[in-house]
């Protein structure tokens, strides 16, 4: 079954993993998208604000979409982003940490512009395995709608008046 619209109601929506996060992966990733030294080389790292190696914010947004797809957008009616609105590193990614997402819709509403489609603004929450809040995100996505019993009988009537022309 498909999440529509409809399937988000403004509260706790839900909690996906744990992800556990490799050094390899750290690494891996900042070397291809954020190769700063706190990122890639211990020595540098722990001279740096994080203290230590640290993931890129990047690598969490990055994951954290990657659990909410695997969790529910690939199984919803997503017709796509609207954009972030707001992204906060809280805390650093650290080599070996085990990640839970919690994901709170923050507002759901129909679209003025498109009446199939709802806008469903929402907002993730990406723990540690210690309970740390290391990154939040609050983004905004266009999910399709369910037809509405009317539209669906409209739809119906149709199907017959079509057949019954026909013959």
């Amino acid at each position: 079954m498909s999440l529509t619209f409809e399937d988000f109601r403004p509260g706790h929506f839900a909690t996906f993993g744990p992800r556990h996060v490799s050094r390899e992966e750290l690494i891996a990733f900042a070397s291809e998208f954020d190769p700063q030294p706190m990122h890639l080389d211990d020595e540098a790292a722990a001279s740096s604000l994080a203290g230590g190696l640290s993931g890129s914010g990047w690598h969490m947004c990055a994951l954290a979409m990657r659990m909410q797809v695997d969790g529910f957008i690939g199984r919803a009616d997503s017709r796509g982003g609207l954009g972030v609105d707001e992204v906060k590193w809280m805390a650093p990614l650290r080599p070996g940490d085990d990640l839970t997402l919690q994901v709170h819709v923050e507002e759901a509403r129909a679209s003025g512009s498109r009446p199939d489609c709802g806008i469903v603004r929402m907002r993730a929450e990406l723990f540690n395995a210690s309970g740390g809040r290391l990154m939040s995100i609050a983004r905004s996505g266009l999910f399709g709608r369910r037809p509405a019993a009317s539209d669906r009988g409209a739809c119906l009537r149709g199907l017959l008046r079509r057949h019954t022309d026909t013959q």
